[in-house]
């Protein structure tokens, strides 16, 4: 972390999920000099909004986090809004750090931009062998552009900035709004009431059968400061344990943290999302020796626990 304590650090979404855990670690790791610029004062859609945020807080190193995000029916709902503002976000500020000639640049893709088929365990390499799954696709395509974008601009202007593809992250801190909510904390938040209401099932959707890797977000932010502090280099490189669990399992893991007695019942006229996902976690390792710690048992019921305490807040 001794490369980073010198530098002022701007964390875009830095009050958000993942953001928050990136900048509380960087805070403990002595960075001193960190800004988080919030949504309702700085718009990155609008460019000239994200244009003067850099011009005016001159970051050494920005690590792009802020992102509209949701699970699978808030990308049903939303495909257009998803695609515009987080191409929209990127784009003017990679644009905006090139020309302040900011030292480094963090761009955090998402694993949904790979291929609806993609070989499994996904590998840097597939992420161009074919389209991604449908019902993500917008914000899949939106984010990948970040990397044509990063790539485009070190080679043309030789700015360095680099992509990361995290999986789908878990923990304290995340969104349990049952309408934009991704899997593990809707069904913490199903299960829980479920058990205070007496209800005798819960009805998950899909099939079960789909697979999902999934990452602690401490897990994650180290993951983060680490490639923003070893990683100089164009690939893509992926974030996660290398690990994959079945919808079913992890609904029975999460039914078993929460001690909920009833039935679990599926619903096949949802969708499943794509079939299978799990990260081939290789260059990580090599490239800023990055390996995740947190076991999903471990990782969800440190979950579980922080949604029972926070809940009514």
């Amino acid at each position: 972390m001794n490369g980073l304590k010198e530098k002022k650090i701007m964390v875009t979404g830095g009050a958000g999920f993942l953001g928050s855990h990136v900048v509380e670690r960087l805070m403990k790791s002595d960075c001193a000099d960190i800004v988080v610029p919030r949504s309702t004062q700085h718009d990155l859609r609008n460019q000239a909004v994200a244009f003067s945020l850099v011009r005016n807080v001159k970051p050494d190193i920005i690590i792009h986090l802020a992102a509209s995000v949701g699970g699978i029916e808030a990308n049903r709902r939303n495909p257009g809004k998803f695609f515009y503002e987080n191409l929209s976000m990127g784009i003017h500020l990679m644009e905006a750090a090139r020309l302040a000639n900011v030292e480094k640049f963090v761009a955090c893709g998402t694993i949904c931009s790979y291929p609806k088929f993609a070989p499994v365990p996904f590998k840097e390499e597939d992420l161009w062998q074919g389209y991604p799954e449908e019902t993500n696709a917008p914000y899949g395509l939106a984010k990948k552009m970040l990397l044509v974008q990063s790539q485009a601009y070190r080679r043309q202007y030789g700015f360095n900035s680099i992509f990361l593809l995290p999986v789908n992250l878990y923990g304290p801190r995340d969104n349990f709004d049952p309408e934009t909510s991704h899997v593990i904390p809707a069904l913490i938040r199903k299960c829980l009431e479920a058990k205070e209401q007496g209800k005798d099932h819960i009805v998950v959707w899909g099939t079960g059968k789909a697979t999902r890797e999934f990452l602690y977000v401490e897990d994650a932010a180290d993951a983060i400061i680490l490639a923003a502090e070893r990683y100089n280099g164009e690939e893509p490189v992926n974030i996660g344990t290398g690990r994959e669990i079945s919808i079913k399992s992890l609904t029975e893991l999460i039914v078993e943290k929460i001690g909920f007695q009833g039935e679990i019942r599926w619903d096949p006229s949802k969708p499943d999302g794509q079939p299978r996902r799990c990260l081939n976690v290789e260059k990580a390792k090599q490239y800023f020796g990055f390996k995740a710690k947190v076991e999903l048992s471990e990782g969800l019921q440190q979950t579980v626990d922080w949604y029972r305490e926070n809940r009514k807040g």
